[in-house]
């Protein structure tokens, strides 16, 4: 089977004096499936026009295998490109959509006619064949574009953004059906998405990005677990991480963080896993799932303070608390069966194993 790791090394594509993409390298291992996330303007649509042949870099090499494929035309890379807004030729049938490229290299019509069947039938869109693109819905004209990349048999598979037009429901659907497609095929894929939800459920690896850089590349575990400074913890999670501005206090081998208001004991310094300086000035963080309310008799523990229920955002299964914390906020996750009220005063703490902590100066993390 031929190997379609892929390997950017050292990138670069300049627009004028914007630096779309700047000095990135990445390794996707064979059969991965890698996302690169940012918001709007960071670069990753132009990172994966790159990898398509679509567009020319200013420095830096493309590898697929051990092949140089830096300049090699879009049509020889074997790969498949999935775009936003679908690109299917509208005076034409499903099928022929489907089958277009394996016309343009003049396969036989019988194996042209078995490819698109068979891959029509695995995206349940047999019955369509014979109708045009507007005669479909948003699902199924994404399903024909997803057919006509898959009926190439690439190496590698690339997706831009491709359900950015579809409502809620069916986005999730969507990921849902191109997630067992990749489990069932293996192939490698490189998907671009702002979404962070999508880049959770679908990943094996994310590629955050930031101004034309990869800011952290991991498993998802990590990228939502450890992340690497405040840009990556406040960027993936929903709700957003909470930060507070405060310092770090020294208590033998104790730590404490202080902040306006408020007073956290951290416990010790190497289950923290904090790393050497005095840390002046620093940003604590934490996830919402990490934030419990209890009574003031059961918890007056080093690690608690005392907070003000500032807003309520019930979503089902969970409610969302806004607990205001001298000038600062702390979102919390709660049972929606917590009997809870604007302006109350309340006890909360956090799990100390779950605090992150940040140089406020440059945003970087500074514990294990």
């Amino acid at each position: 089977m031929a190997v379609a790791s892929l390997s950017l090394q050292n990138l670069a594509r300049n627009y004028g004096k914007v630096r779309a993409v700047d000095d990135l390298s990445l390794e996707v291992p064979d059969g991965a499936f890698v996302t690169l996330l940012g918001p709007s303007g960071c670069g990753k649509s132009t990172t994966l026009n790159l990898i398509a042949g679509l567009d020319k870099p200013d420095g830096g090499k493309i590898l697929l295998g051990e092949r140089d494929i830096t300049i090699t035309p879009p049509n020889e890379r074997r790969m498949a490109m999935v775009f936003q807004n679908y690109a299917l030729y509208p005076n034409m049938t499903v099928f022929d959509n489907i089958g277009f490229s394996l016309k343009l290299r003049h396969r036989p019509n019988a194996e042209i006619t078995a490819r698109v069947t068979a891959v029509a039938e695995m995206l349940d869109i047999a019955h369509l064949l014979q109708r045009k693109p507007s005669m479909l819905s948003g699902g199924q004209q994404q399903r024909v574009a997803l057919g006509r990349a898959l009926v190439k048999e690439p190496l590698v598979f690339l997706l831009d953004e491709p359900f950015s037009n579809l409502d809620a429901a069916l986005r999730a659907r969507m990921r849902t059906e191109v997630k067992h497609l990749h489990v069932r095929l293996g192939t490698t894929s490189i998907f671009v998405t702002h979404d962070q939800e999508e880049a959770m459920t679908l990943s094996d690896l994310i590629a955050v990005m930031r101004d034309g850089k990869i800011v952290q590349f991991g498993p998802q575990a990590e990228i939502y677990g450890k992340p690497r400074n405040e840009y990556v913890a406040t960027f993936v999670g929903k709700p957003k991480m909470s930060l507070v501005e405060g310092t770090l206090e020294h208590r033998s081998d104790e730590v404490d963080f202080v902040g306006p208001g408020i007073r956290i004991g951290l416990g010790k310094k190497a289950a923290l896993g904090l790393r050497d300086g005095s840390w002046t000035s620093v940003s604590l963080g934490v996830r919402a799932e990490d934030v419990r309310i209890v009574s003031k008799e059961a918890s007056m523990n080093p690690g608690s303070f005392e907070a003000s229920v500032q807003l309520l955002e019930p979503i089902g299964s969970d409610t969302f608390v806004e607990l205001a914390v001298g000038p600062a906020a702390i979102i919390a996750r709660v049972n929606p069966d917590l009997p809870l009220e604007i302006g109350q005063l309340v006890r909360a703490e956090m799990l100390p194993n779950r605090i992150h902590l940040f140089e406020r100066k440059n945003g970087e993390r500074i514990n294990a």
